[in-house]
């Protein structure tokens, strides 16, 4: 069936704009790392995509190694573009992004140049793309030197396979010495797309934090993970369910559900209820409150393994307020966790 989309998806939905760029993105994206891979129905896939649409996500986020298997979500998105979205490519901003493992050798992981626009040309051809919007370092490499890895992504850009450029997992001091590098070769910085949750809130941490060198940079934000890989749900108020992230190890393991983050999880949850929001919501609106001093994020990364999942985290931009009491409130539960799988590339 021919896919119409609704002439009023954007009527609702907020768009920021992306650091000092002419590019905006909806304050909640859509990120296909998981439930877009060959291992999920294929009209499930389509139905939560349509509905994104619909609701004014206009922003799709991949990587070269979502699946699974690798490469499956790419190609399994290519195929819903080609019978759905096709008409409406101008309408869209698709990322994808290179650095994690993908194929074997010493050519197939981390930020070297042969890796990075190999892995680019690919992720184009499983797609059916000419070029992508947005292509990220997917994380730092510590032994390939930043230039070359920031070189690779000039040259994306200036090949015409991608539009803008982006870092993903970069520490504040790492994606100050990013920035410069692009400025001097006259690719900016668009954004960068760090892990943060309430539960895993590394990015404010240093002197200057990660929001105030992208504030000073001119780049914008896009937090992935911003419900901790499903912790902030109600799905484990009361254990673990039989199907979920914690119960296959995916992502979660039931080593992040103790006791005390467990406690904290309910402490949010009727915090959100008196707000009138589920605590995914909560947590989302959260994640795009302003950032004092530095630069807000720029959009809520999200996933969605239905279309009621993913009608409840968009329902996050019907109350984006807080007050100082909710703030403080929600500051007595919202610490770290010992959640952030990602700490590691931080270190690179």
């Amino acid at each position: 069936m021919t896919f119409h989309p609704a002439e009023n998806r954007y009527d609702t939905m907020p768009y920021r704009r992306v650091g000092r760029s002419g590019l905006h993105l909806p304050a909640v994206s859509l990120g296909l790392w998981h439930n877009f891979g060959d291992d999920k129905p294929f009209d499930v896939q389509r139905a939560i995509l349509r509905r994104a649409f619909d609701l004014g996500v206009n922003h799709f986020d991949l990587a070269n190694n979502y699946g699974p298997p690798y490469g499956s979500a790419e190609t399994n998105f290519g195929r819903h573009l080609k019978d759905d979205f096709k008409p409406f490519r101008d309408e869209l901003v698709i990322s994808s992004k290179a650095g994690y493992d993908m194929w074997p050798g010493p050519y197939g992981n981390f930020g070297s140049r042969k890796y990075l626009l190999a892995s680019l040309d690919q992720s184009l051809n499983r797609m059916g793309l000419d070029y992508v919007d947005i292509f990220y370092s997917h994380r730092p490499d510590p032994e390939t030197p930043l230039e070359e890895t920031m070189g690779a992504l000039d040259t994306a850009v200036r090949s015409g396979r991608a539009l803008y450029a982006g870092i993903s997992s970069y520490s504040p001091e790492k994606t100050a010495e990013a920035a410069a590098i692009l400025r001097d070769l006259g690719t900016p910085l668009l954004i960068h797309q760090p892990s943060y949750s309430m539960l895993n809130r590394w990015v404010e941490n240093g002197e200057p934090n990660l929001p105030e060198v992208l504030e000073q940079t001119g780049a914008g934000s896009i937090a992935f993970s911003p419900l901790a890989q499903g912790l902030l749900t109600s799905k484990y108020l009361n254990g673990v369910p039989e199907g979920s992230r914690a119960a296959s190890n995916k992502s979660l393991s039931e080593d992040h559900l103790s006791e005390d983050n467990l406690r904290r999880v309910r402490g949010l949850n009727g915090i959100a209820e008196s707000r009138g929001q589920t605590l995914a919501q909560m947590a989302i609106a959260w994640i795009l409150r302003p950032q004092g001093k530095g630069s807000p994020i720029t959009s809520a990364l999200i996933g969605a393994s239905s279309v009621k999942q993913l009608e409840d985290s968009v329902g996050a931009i019907n109350n984006l307020d807080f007050s100082e009491s909710e703030l403080h409130a929600i500051d007595e539960f919202a610490v770290e966790s010992d959640i952030n799988l990602w700490a590691k590339a931080l270190e690179a």
